[in-house]
């Protein structure tokens, strides 16, 4: 297999990674063990036999060839063992066997009888192994070791099966104390992406270990870092804005004052583009801390018809496509700011703007303006959602605000417990949809 292969076929989920490496090195710990243990009983177990074998065999010939032959026959009986039986006699027929265990019980047998007596042995057919060693006494009388080799066992049967139970527990095991490893980077990563400097959501939890509320602590201290600095840099710009209005004020007096000509209406019109700016930053400023006004609960399909009527009335093209029954709890100064924004922006680019609204899942009201107009190139839709940006290539400077009201929709909508989404319409133009959870 290739490296490529291998790269593939491994886990993406650092929780898949950190189980498969414990349980494979644990598992690969335990076999090692069992093998050892195995190999020791084993050797342990034959060296036992074969010793065994070796002191009593030696002790039996030495005994039945000091007998008389006509005496030997009734100590047959109790010289024999578990594993092998004494016969007078050449034997069964068997074929030699040149296999390592024959060549080692004829080593130790050798040995037994100090190699007085030649051996020669053979593996006798049958449905259980055996083996035969024959050999002559001193009286020339032939003697036969019928030997049967227990199979060795130098284990428990039940062994096999503790040794599988302890698997299944080493998994379980194993999957316990990664979920007690990762959950804290699973915390970590959820209150990241819930992380809302717009609203002041709950801490994250310092329970647990002293590493885990370590971090809990360094997270919730650089949330409160970023929060300080947001509010620094929004009040920095409402103070800003705040203060330039006083001598915009003045300018605009001394503009009123001065003679008609070209360049009193090019001042005056360049006064009022700062002028807007600077309220749009104040307005921002001011959605960034949320306001004080209080949720209530509101007829959404009248309060859609007043917002669309109002825009008519102007003679305005907006019109509703598409509405639901019912109530939603809502800020309403704060829902009517965010759909005017996008219903301004619809008429401006596009000249008429269509409201829908529908429900989604049990809760979710999404309300949508849309419009036929240019749209806005893909990979400038999350662009287009923040503080000063422009779209230049569709939206041109003279059409164009101050790069703010997206923002402050934005920042709205967080604001009343939504959010905000732009995408391009099929057929041509923009959807500015506030999705109210």
């Amino acid at each position: 297999m290739t490296v490529a292969a291998l790269r593939h076929l491994w886990p993406k989920t650092l929780r898949a990674r950190i189980f498969l490496i414990l349980l494979v090195g644990l598992a690969v710990a335990y076999g090692l063990s069992f093998s050892v243990l195995y190999t020791e009983r084993y050797m342990s177990a034959k060296a036992v036999m074969l010793g065994t074998l070796e002191n009593d065999v030696a002790t039996s010939i030495a005994v039945l060839d000091r007998l008389p032959a006509d005496q030997r026959a009734d100590l047959l009986d109790r010289l024999s063992r578990g594993n092998y039986r004494f016969i007078l006699g050449p034997g069964s027929k068997g074929v030699p066997d040149t296999s390592s265990r024959a060549a080692e019980i004829t080593g130790r047998l050798e040995d037994a009888v100090d190699h007085r007596f030649p051996l020669s042995i053979e593996a006798i057919p049958g449905d259980v192994a055996r083996l035969q060693a024959h050999l002559s006494l001193s009286d020339g009388s032939p003697l036969t070791i019928d030997i049967t080799p227990r199979g060795v066992m130098p284990i428990a049967q039940w062994l096999p099966y503790v040794f599988v139970v302890q698997m299944l527990l080493l998994i379980v095991v194993a999957w316990l104390a990664v979920r007690q490893a990762i959950r804290p980077l699973g915390d970590l990563a959820a209150a990241a992406d819930a992380l809302d400097m717009s609203s002041k959501g709950p801490v994250m939890s310092d329970a647990g270990p002293t590493e885990v509320a370590h971090a809990a602590k360094a997270f919730n201290a650089m949330r409160d870092r970023i929060a300080h600095y947001l509010e620094e840099r929004v009040q920095i710009l409402a103070a800003i804005s705040h203060d330039l209005q006083t001598p915009i004020t003045r300018m605009r007096l001394r503009a009123d004052m001065a003679d008609e000509g070209p360049g009193k209406d090019k001042l005056l019109h360049d006064l009022g583009e700062i002028e807007r700016l600077v309220q749009d930053g104040i307005a921002y400023a001011r959605s960034s801390h949320g306001s004080g006004e209080k949720f209530s609960r509101i007829d959404l399909a009248s309060f859609i018809e007043s917002l669309c009527y109002d825009y008519q009335d102007t003679g305005k093209s907006v019109a509703v496509v598409g509405m639901v029954q019912g109530t939603a709890a809502t800020k309403p100064h704060a829902l009517r700011r965010i759909l005017s924004n996008f219903i301004d922006n619809a008429l401006k680019f596009a000249g008429a703007a269509e409201i829908s609204v529908e429900r989604r899942g049990e809760s979710d009201i999404a309300i949508s303006v849309l419009d036929r107009g240019p749209g806005i190139p893909e990979e400038q839709l999350d662009a287009a959602m923040q503080p000063f940006y422009r779209l230049e290539q569709s939206r041109n400077r003279e059409t164009g605000g101050s790069g703010l009201g997206l923002a402050i929709a934005q920042q709205l909508a967080a604001a009343i417990g939504g959010s905000v989404r732009l995408y391009n319409r099929d057929g041509g133009g923009l959807i500015a949809e506030l999705v109210i959870h």
